[in-house]
């Protein structure tokens, strides 16, 4: 632990979700001091050291009081969210646009006024703010053009931020993932759990590992581990200042050509299928077999609606579930930030194996 590492305290909020997990992970690796903000504790590694400060950020009282706790922050790590029942169709509606603004400003109004050291605020978006739930999108999505002319919550955050930020001393950056894939459970969108929940009931079932993408649409993908690298470095890099990033893992992939990779780290076989499968169906489906899975396997003992959260809805989305041709690839331009000084990146298919056996390791999946 260095002395500088020690003089910086990180808050991140939405701790328990895919990215904050990772980010608690990372910091707390680093030396940092990491406080973790969340309705309930982050799911992280054994031996992970961090304060978890219980907060509900809809309640504005709640945060206030939490004032003495945000004193020595220095950086801040914004991954909260709230997404609704079903996910996809919230994502355009004003209801929840203003709750995700209210959250922020319920946090950060307080915390602003108690840190008096703070230095970086690090804001997650997504490719949303593209419109690539909307329209048809630009290839590559760039992040010097003009803003997409649609109603987002990302507006109403980035808005307040930069309102906040004008004249201060610390200063923000934007980030803006492809499609994440980490080992948080319960969360509105991380397809890591929902495929190994797949995998061991296909196992245990005896059902073919049928790829369940309808249609072979080109993606990218990004891991929470290599978000949170990249995190930690705006923090400090004076290239990041009032900077918007997108971030991949550098790759692209098409579901049935990594499936043999994903199928080879559950010990099946690959199948495809000429009929598609929503998975927000199987999965609530197969709640009975899975809690055999978790009795006969000693796994944690996890539910099925405490594994998927809303995620199995997002794989629907990301599996292009009822779609019956491909579509348009969503294709980000990650030009600007490997420009800027950050250049890691990570093979795709590794990213699943490693995962996959990361969740194995920590009893929330059995092992193959």
């Amino acid at each position: 632990m260095t002395d500088a590492s020690q003089s910086r305290t990180v808050l991140i909020a939405g701790a328990s979700g895919v990215v904050g997990a990772a980010a608690i992970e990372h910091f707390a690796k680093l030396g940092w001091r990491v406080i973790g903000a969340s309705r309930r504790p982050a799911d992280v590694e054994p031996g992970i050291v961090y304060e978890h400060l219980a907060l509900d950020l809809q309640n504005a009282a709640a945060c206030r009081a939490a004032s003495d706790t945000f004193s020595g922050v220095t950086h801040v790590v914004y991954t909260a969210l709230f997404e609704k029942p079903g996910l996809i169709p919230g994502w355009r509606e004003q209801d929840q646009m203003q709750t995700n603004l209210a959250m922020m400003r319920n946090l950060m109004d307080p915390l602003l006024a108690a840190a008096k050291g703070l230095r970086h605020v690090s804001v997650l978006q997504g490719t949303k703010a593209y419109g690539v739930h909307v329209h048809p999108i630009k290839i590559p999505c760039r992040e010097n053009r003009p803003r997409d002319q649609h109603e987002n919550f990302y507006w109403l955050q980035e808005d307040y931020i930069r309102a906040a930020q004008k004249g201060a001393d610390w200063n923000f950056t934007i980030w803006r993932p492809q499609v994440v894939f980490g080992g948080a459970t319960g969360v509105a969108m991380n397809l890591i759990p929902i495929i190994g929940a797949y995998a061991a009931i296909c196992r245990e079932e005896g059902l073919p590992f049928q790829c369940p993408a309808s249609v072979p649409n080109v993606l990218e993908a990004v891991d929470t581990d290599l978000i949170a690298k990249a995190l930690a470095w705006a923090g400090d890099a004076p290239n990041a200042r009032g900077e918007t990033f997108n971030i991949t893992n550098g790759d692209v992939f098409v579901w049935p050509n990594v499936w043999p990779a994903i199928a080879e780290a559950v010990r099946l076989e690959p199948a495809y299928g000429d009929r598609p499968l929503a998975l927000s169906t199987f999965l609530p489906q197969h709640a009975e077999v899975w809690d055999r899975i978790v009795r006969k396997h000693d796994l944690r003992p996890i539910t099925m609606a405490e594994l998927v959260g809303e995620s199995h809805h997002y794989a629907d989305f990301i599996f292009a579930f009822g779609d019956s041709a491909e579509s348009t690839a969503v294709l980000v331009s990650t030009t600007k930030l490997r420009q800027a000084g950050f250049g890691d990146c990570v093979d795709t298919e590794v990213m699943f194996k490693s995962w996959l056996k990361r969740l194995a390791d920590r009893k929330v999946i059995p092992q193959p």
